[in-house]
């Protein structure tokens, strides 16, 4: 866990620009993988989600770090607007993926699915790894049903990610009401 921390605290010092990510209105790769809701495992599928509205896909570098920690709770705050827009929440990670199940019960507070990214598959198709490493980067995409990219916000802190994603989503439901 100390080299973990480590890592991140060296990469924090990268300018944002050092991260790709997708852009807006690229196509968003579709994904399915095994997630965690209220600690019970489900099959997550991106096409099957956006069937009902937006997905806001939200990666992080591993559970149980005090920025993850962060970020999930805000997000479980916020899970009750997400929902009222239409919107799916998922979080992703590649680090830590022992931990995703309890980390759904305790620090998304049963209120959305996270899931385990082994090998960095789905991080690396959205272009959120952190650095050159496989862990993932706090990234954070809002996917539109027709499967583009409609708002990217990748910082490594969790301030704003819950906040703009929110606002991007009200924002393009204001857009196709």
């Amino acid at each position: 866990m100390k080299r973990l921390l480590s890592a991140i605290l060296a990469l924090t010092a990268l300018p944002a620009s050092a991260f790709a990510s997708m852009k807006v209105g690229d196509a968003a790769p579709a994904f399915h993988t095994q997630a965690s809701l209220a600690g019970k495992p489900y099959a997550f599928d991106l096409d099957a989600a956006l069937r009902n509205g937006p997905v806001v896909l939200y990666f992080f570098p591993a559970a149980f770090t005090s920025g993850c920690t962060l970020e999930a709770h805000a997000f479980a705050e916020a899970s009750d607007a997400f929902r009222a827009q239409g919107a799916t929440l998922i979080g992703v990670t590649a680090g830590n993926i022992d931990r995703v199940q309890e980390f759904s019960v305790s620090e998304c507070r049963n209120k959305f699915a996270v899931a385990a990214d082994p090998g960095a598959k789905i991080t690396r198709a959205y272009k959120a790894a952190l650095g050159p490493t496989s862990m993932s980067n706090r990234t954070s995409y809002v996917i539109t049903p027709d499967h583009r990219i409609a708002y990217v916000y990748s910082a490594l802190s969790p301030d704003n990610h819950v906040k703009n994603t929110l606002d991007a989503v009200k924002a393009w439901r204001q857009a196709h009401k």
